[in-house]
């Protein structure tokens, strides 16, 4: 933990389908802080909250960048959740002058079709983060991400197990 370093305020979309199932995405590639472990390199989208920008928009904002989603209905949000970034000494990265991030999770319907979910074209000039995606059970999703983010992962399946299959 670094007291010193502000969390990065971030938000999180649960994504939900007909049946239940979240939509979670393969990262294929470390960003700084932000490491993938073999066998941990699942998550569901989320992304930074621009300066002034309100949470629920970026929330859409995120999910269209990562994915090219733009039909999906809002369901509910969380409060603020944190997470501490693993120890970095890496080249300067944007994310190094953060702690870790402050998110706020979105429970959201996907109302489009799955045909529609490209995570690999670059949007808003933000390169691909992902290279897969898939459905799955939004309890699974905590043990197929990075260590750091679990808890978070556990509270988001708590709070929105309701929409869940």
């Amino acid at each position: 933990m670094v007291p010193d370093k502000p969390y990065r305020p971030n938000v999180g979309i649960a994504l939900f389908n007909d049946q239940g199932q979240v939509l979670i995405a393969r990262r294929f590639r470390d960003d700084g802080p932000e490491i993938v472990l073999p066998g941990r390199e699942w998550q569901m989208p989320q992304g930074g909250i621009d300066e002034h920008e309100d949470p629920r928009k970026a929330a859409a904002r995120e999910l269209w960048e990562e994915t090219g989603i733009i039909r999906a209905s809002y369901l509910a949000e969380t409060g603020w959740l944190t997470y501490e970034f693993p120890p970095y000494d890496g080249p300067p990265h944007r994310l190094g002058t953060f702690r870790g991030q402050r998110q706020k999770w979105f429970a959201m319907r996907f109302q489009g079709h799955e045909s529609e979910i490209d995570p690999l074209t670059p949007r808003n000039d933000q390169p691909p983060e992902f290279d897969q995606w898939r459905w799955e059970r939004l309890d699974r999703v905590a043990g197929l991400v990075v260590p750091f983010r679990e808890d978070v992962y556990r509270t988001v399946a708590r709070e929105f197990a309701r929409f869940g299959g």
